[in-house]
């Protein structure tokens, strides 16, 4: 790791501790209720309440967030790549996607309830739809961003459109792409978090429902850290994969 590096790692550390701090002692010199907001050390004992089955839940939304994470990232490159091998259906078929899109994903909460009833499956589509579009719409942009010249003489030398993408089109859309993977990794976790407060029997959103009746905040907040952790454990997975994949291809480039 070099000198920039350690440097820029460090201060985020930094700053998350002083977070950590100044949230400590707002609570504390400000006499804050602990409904209201608690001590960092209270939502840490949070954790410790075994009739909350944190393992389970955190292993439920971890599955819903990753899951439909995936799904989306596949199948949105895959329908970015059928578009740029066959204009017509992008001409017909991404305003439709455009359209579908404008739809309030809270307002197709009831109507995944009604159709696949609760459970993970359900959480895992809202979680894909989501953030299904930014992923199409900045692969579809990458793989546009192709010379033209450099095209035509591939397809002169008789390429294949599989070789034209693995070879030219791909390498050249991975900066794009991956600036649609993060978004989408973001939008991925309030997708399933939604989900859950809509409708689920499990995961940490549908635990932070059940805890606020009883104003167990600590058991809130501890909630609210796990779902960001694994939203932060996504993002991490993302950069490390651009490290490897855009970096690599930049420096033998």
């Amino acid at each position: 790791m070099n000198r920039d590096a350690l440097q820029r790692y460090s201060l985020a550390v930094i700053s998350h501790l002083l977070l950590v701090v100044v949230w400590h002692y707002f609570v504390v010199l400000g006499n804050v209720p602990k409904f209201v907001m608690p001590t960092p050390l209270d939502t840490l004992n949070a954790l410790l309440t075994p009739n909350y089955r944190w393992p389970e839940n955190i292993a439920v939304t971890t599955i819903e967030i990753f899951g439909g994470y995936v799904i989306a990232v596949v199948g949105g490159i895959v329908i970015a790549l059928l578009f740029s091998w066959f204009r017509t259906l992008e001409m017909a078929v991404m305003p439709l996607l455009v359209s579908l899109n404008m739809i309030p994903k809270v307002a197709l909460g009831p109507l995944i309830i009604v159709w696949f009833k609760y459970g993970i499956g359900p959480n895992i589509m809202m979680a894909f739809a989501i953030c299904f579009f930014p992923i199409v719409l900045t692969t579809a942009r990458g793989l546009k961003e192709v010379e033209p010249e450099l095209l035509d003489l591939v397809r002169t030398l008789r390429g294949s459109r599989w070789q034209i993408f693995t070879k030219i089109q791909l390498p050249g859309a991975l900066p794009y792409i991956f600036a649609g993977m993060k978004v989408a990794a973001i939008l991925a976790v309030a997708g399933a978090i939604v989900g859950e407060f809509l409708g689920s029997d499990r995961g940490l959103g549908y635990l932070m429902l059940q805890v606020q009746v009883t104003l167990d905040t600590a058991a809130m907040f501890m909630a609210v850290i796990l779902i960001t952790l694994i939203g932060g454990l996504l993002y991490l997975l993302v950069l490390l994969l651009e490290r490897l994949l855009v970096v690599r291809d930049a420096r033998l480039s």
